[in-house]
């Protein structure tokens, strides 16, 4: 039914008119989308490549979800109906369930929840197609292969965007638009106040804000002695005073799915244009602490049929220029990723300077034939961690997700859980050796994410709601960020959406006692617990 919708709509310069416009393929914009259909509104889901799901589809199938009792709507329902696929035993081609949920109990809170039936390991495959299920269910219509014109993406008057220019020629007319892309290009073509980087400690007194110093290799920064050519992306000094305010964001990666299963498994290759030098840091490491195992270069989380979640690729100080760059800059960035995940993987598998306990471990894994098919067993989805942040009406604080005591949120559309979690965001040359910038690793207790964080400033787009590049600073973000969580701010947003629609009015002016009734009939949980809830029911699907 998708496929046939796509092939109706997709003819280059037609103009489409629809109700609710949902610009982004990510876990949020599908949420966002199905809940709109639900509600009767006539639904575009718009995505810049031929699939749905984001990152939920591409790899990041080990959920960042630690507290999964403070999630509900229809981010439980998915994770239900993951958890109905994989109760089948036939499903299950080379381990059972059983032995699967043991391995998957030490880096996954054990990865299911038997009271609420719902599962949040997966493998990619099988996301999106439940999620493309349920967009069809929902009669939701989808534009495949639709990037945003950059340069003209949409047209604003009065405070409106009146319509949505697409890259192939093809404008958009709707009522209310989300933005619910990864990278916020629909809120910046439509003038959007927005920001990227890391704020000062000062702008909003958040003491994890700006430039910070997280750890210190003792190891010469250059690639030969101590001097000369510096190692590939090491900053020669550090860029501005401790806590200071600059324009870098945290590493991106991709997350790939490998397998030990040799029936199902494709080698890694070397990469055509492969660079050691870009994995001298790395292998210095070896030579300081010759203990060293896999797990602490790369981390393997279990996924079903002896698959991986592959995590801590990191490429650190190369996500710069990416959120504001063309799509040739954003095409070149992807491919040098691509090839700096690729390279470290074949490098900790053949290079003779890793120890041979590692190399070994290594050439035991492979793609996978059976996930990404048209693309090699890679997965097709940068892991784009961080880009633009608006600054809208309502600015979520280090305050508002670590000290919920002190500073509650008053207009809650979700909770977040997970801790604050910034990757690395660069080397630099300095105290005698390599420091590590940027990260941020700190718990939080379950907080509230309030709507006008989701808004524009009062009178700059009064039909625009943006779930995933929303209003928060950098330390809030790093927490914010996780697929759950966008998917239960793109429910909310769709909520809203419809109710501004309905009521005639800009979403800023949305009556939050209404939105909120409206969200808790749809199982939406907006009340933070700090213990842990023992649900009994079973997620409503």
């Amino acid at each position: 039914m998708i496929l046939a919708l796509c092939a109706a709509l997709s003819v280059q310069g037609a103009t489409i008119t629809t109700e609710v416009c949902v610009y982004g393929e990510s876990a949020a914009g599908v949420m966002a989308a199905i809940q709109s259909a639900r509600l009767g509104k006539k639904t575009l889901l718009v995505s810049k490549n031929t699939h749905v799901g984001g990152m939920a589809t591409s790899g990041l199938t080990a959920t960042d979800i630690n507290r999964q009792d403070q999630v509900g709507g229809l981010a439980a329902e998915f994770y239900g109906r993951i958890w109905d696929y994989y109760i089948q035993p036939e499903v299950w081609r080379n381990q059972t369930r059983e032995e699967f949920m043991e391995s998957s109990k030490k880096r996954t809170f054990s990865g299911k929840n038997d009271a609420r039936q719902i599962q949040w390991v997966y493998e990619s495959g099988v996301a999106e197609r439940i999620m493309k299920d349920m967009l069809a269910e929902a009669g939701v219509e989808v534009l495949y292969n639709a990037p945003l014109d950059l340069n003209k993406g949409a047209t604003v008057r009065k405070g409106k965007i009146r319509k949505m220019q697409l890259l192939d020629g093809t404008t958009v007319k709707a009522k209310m638009f989300l933005d619910c892309s990864y990278e916020g290009d629909l809120m910046a073509a439509a003038g959007v106040s927005h920001i990227i980087g890391r704020e000062s400690t000062e702008h909003y007194g958040e003491d994890m804000a700006g430039i910070r110093k997280f750890h210190f290799i003792p190891t010469s920064p250059y690639l030969n002695g101590e001097s000369g050519e510096l190692i590939p992306y090491v900053a020669p000094e550090m860029y501005g005073p401790l806590g200071s305010a600059d324009h870098r964001t945290q590493a991106y990666c991709y997350r790939v799915t490998l397998t030990d299963d040799a029936e199902n498994m494709i080698p890694i290759e070397k990469p055509a244009d492969y660079n050691p030098a870009l994995y001298e840091i790395v292998i210095r490491r070896f030579a300081m602490e010759p203990d060293l195992e896999l797990k602490n270069i790369i981390t393997f989380t279990p996924m079903p049929n002896r698959k991986t979640d592959t995590n801590h690729l990191d490429f650190f100080g190369a996500s710069t220029g990416y959120a504001e760059g063309d799509y040739a800059t954003r095409e070149r960035m992807e491919q040098e990723h691509k090839n700096y995940a690729v390279g470290m993987l074949w490098c900790l598998g053949h290079d003779e300077r890793v120890p041979e306990h590692i190399r070994k471990e290594m050439l035991r894994w492979g793609w996978p034939k059976d996930e990404f098919v048209e693309n090699g067993g890679f997965p097709y989805q940068i892991y784009v961690r961080e880009a633009r942040r608006m600054v809208g009406e309502k600015v979520m604080t280090q305050h508002n997700v670590q000290r919920t005591d002190r500073i509650p949120v008053e207009h809650s559309v979700g909770i977040g859980t997970y801790m604050m979690d910034c990757h690395y965001v660069s080397y630099v040359a300095g105290d005698g050796g390599v420091i590590v910038e940027g990260g941020i690793f700190t718990n939080t207790k379950p907080y509230a994410i309030d709507y006008y964080s989701l808004t524009p400033k009062r009178g700059e787009c009064g039909n625009l709601l943006v779930p995933v590049c929303l209003s928060a600073s950098h330390v809030a973000y790093t927490t914010i960020r996780m697929e759950p969580t966008y998917m239960i701010l793109g429910q909310s947003a769709a909520v809203a959406a419809v109710q501004a629609i309905d009521s005639k009015c800009a979403v800023q002016d949305v009556d939050y006692p209404t939105l909120r009734a409206k969200l808790e009939e749809l199982g939406q949980l907006l009340t933070p617990s700090s213990k842990k809830v023992q649900h009994t029911q079973k997620v409503a699907r």
